[in-house]
């Protein structure tokens, strides 16, 4: 386990934002505060992301379809990392893997990797490494946006979006951003990892 002090998050004490409003303030505040950058932790092994077209085409077995949207999806990204960089931020993120990995992270890894590959700066940890820091439940799904917004991203039982709570506090907000970053200093590129880990797998057969 690494030496790292896993941190507080009260959601009493953020603002319970429905999936639409947290998108919308989502979008209002992802420019505010050129020069800070973003971290995200993504624990879950599984979602569903209906919105996804990508997502959809896997769900109905159609890999190969899946994968072409997934690289469709390039010169958004570009557009996206380009904008991120006249604003002088990085966006960096810590996905934790469990293996085997399932149908669904195979899935999230190739879009990973296309996100890698695009400047986003991208990292893979392994229960190992979160050992010791879930024994009252799982990581949240964070997100940090401008050095004054924390997202604890919420799902519903199946695995969608519904949501998030909102924490504006900057003790939480820090904390958060460098126990994440603690966490991203211990993982292995994505690049590598899909290399060794997800490169060499079969197509997933089904949305599991």
């Amino acid at each position: 386990m690494l030496s790292l002090e896993l941190p507080v998050l009260d959601v009493s004490q953020g603002d319970r934002l429905s999936r639409d409003a947290y998108r919308a303030d989502f979008r209002e505040r992802v420019w505010d505060d050129e020069g800070h950058d973003s971290w995200k932790l993504e624990r879950q092994q599984h979602f569903q992301e209906p919105g996804s077209d990508s997502w959809k085409a896997f769900s109905q077995g159609d890999w190969e379809g899946a994968l072409r949207l997934i690289e469709q999806r390039r010169d958004g990204l570009l557009q996206y990392m380009g904008e991120a960089a006249k604003r002088n931020f990085s966006l960096y993120r810590v996905r934790v893997v469990e293996e085997p990995i399932v149908p669904y992270l195979h899935w999230e890894l190739h879009l990973l990797r296309l996100r890698a590959e695009c400047g986003e700066r991208i990292r893979v940890v392994g229960p190992e490494h979160i050992k010791g820091f879930e024994e009252s439940g799982p990581l949240p799904e964070l997100v940090s946006l401008g050095g004054r917004t924390l997202y604890k991203v919420v799902y519903d039982s199946r695995g969608i979006s519904d949501g998030a709570v909102r924490f504006v506090d900057p003790d939480v907000l820090t904390r958060w951003e460098e126990f994440i970053e603690g966490l991203y200093e211990a993982g292995e590129e994505m690049s590598s990892y899909f290399e060794r880990k997800v490169a060499p797998l079969p197509p997933p057969t089904a949305a599991e």
